[in-house]
């Protein structure tokens, strides 16, 4: 064996041999050396190169044996135990501290703006009894310190056409009936050159106590007493309602624009549709308005089927009265 082994080479197999030694590797080798080929069945060259690549070399009672664990060897014997691919390592990334996020600011949407609408719903039993029992001896608002009665409705209940006002006048807080003074019985002669009476017909008002001096109503006091107005149309359901004057058509239309902008035109309340023309009392004051007044009311006449009766008297009176 030494005549094959260069003197160099034995060196180095006899430091790895007592390196092994030292770490006690030659207990893990003893029992693979029946099988391990000898350093003396090998040639040179094959030891060389083997030693310099991965060779382990075990003596064993004065006998030098090598044990060689080539690359070629290791894949083969992986291949026949069936040994599992080696999963790469995921590169362990430096760790950041977190950041600081100081919170979105909360946001707050402003509220809906409230509308008269919203102030009623409709209530499939409701009706206009409970609409007057609700109101009671009301002083919801100060209109009810210089009040003598208050003033609800008058007409039909089931009518299809409601005439609707700002408030009731001197005469109608005395009687509790809503249009029957002067600007009641021109409303009255409007009501029959349409081929109806009075009795067909709903009448209301948007506030039920007179206002001092008959005085345009208050905000605040509109505002306190058109809920029941609103419920009062729900319950009647009319097919057409007719706005008198410029307070009643604000009311139902919740808007400041003045009814001239919007006579003469159909407008909706609720689903129903909605005529706004002058008041009464309006034409009392300027008499050439009543031609205006004529349009509308045919325009509402056209829209529930009702035919003008030739020769009636009550269509000159509300032209020229």
């Amino acid at each position: 064996m030494a005549d094959r082994i260069s003197e160099n080479l034995q060196e180095k197999i006899s430091a790895r041999l007592r390196f092994y030694q030292d770490i006690g590797i030659d207990l893990f080798y003893r029992n693979r050396t029946a099988s391990a080929p000898s350093l003396g069945d090998l040639p040179a060259s094959d030891i060389e190169t083997a030693t310099s690549d991965s060779i382990s070399v075990v003596e064993y009672s004065g006998t030098v044996e090598t044990v060689v664990v080539a690359e070629t060897s290791v894949k083969e014997s992986s291949a026949s135990e069936g040994t599992l691919p080696r999963t790469p390592r995921k590169p362990v990334l430096p760790s950041v501290p977190a950041l600081h996020v100081p919170a979105a600011p909360k946001v707050v949407l402003p509220a809906a703006k409230s509308s008269l609408f919203d102030a009623t719903e409709k209530n499939s039993g409701d009706s206009l009894l409970m609409i007057r029992d609700d109101i009671g001896d009301c002083t919801r608002c100060k209109l009810h310190k210089a009040r003598n009665k208050i003033v609800f409705a008058d007409g039909n209940p089931k009518a299809k056409l409601v005439f609707v006002g700002e408030g009731p006048g001197r005469d109608e807080d005395m009687q509790g009936l809503p249009f029957v003074g002067r600007a009641g019985k021109l409303l009255t002669q409007m009501i029959e050159a349409m081929g109806l009476q009075r009795q067909d017909v709903y009448i209301c008002n948007v506030v039920k106590c007179r206002p001092p001096e008959n005085r345009l109503p208050e905000p605040d006091e509109i505002k306190t007493c058109s809920p029941f107005l609103f419920r009062q149309l729900d319950v009647v359901d009319p097919q057409v309602i007719v706005a008198l004057g410029a307070c009643a058509a604000q009311t139902l239309l919740q808007t400041t624009r003045g009814i001239s902008h919007f006579r003469g035109q159909w407008q909706e309340f609720r689903g129903r549709k909605l005529m706004a023309t002058y008041h009464p009392a309006y034409l009392l004051r300027n008499p050439p308005a009543k031609a205006d007044v004529w349009k509308d009311l045919q325009m509402v006449m056209a829209e529930l089927g009702l035919e003008m009766k030739r020769g009636a008297k009550s269509t000159t009176a509300v032209k020229t009265s």
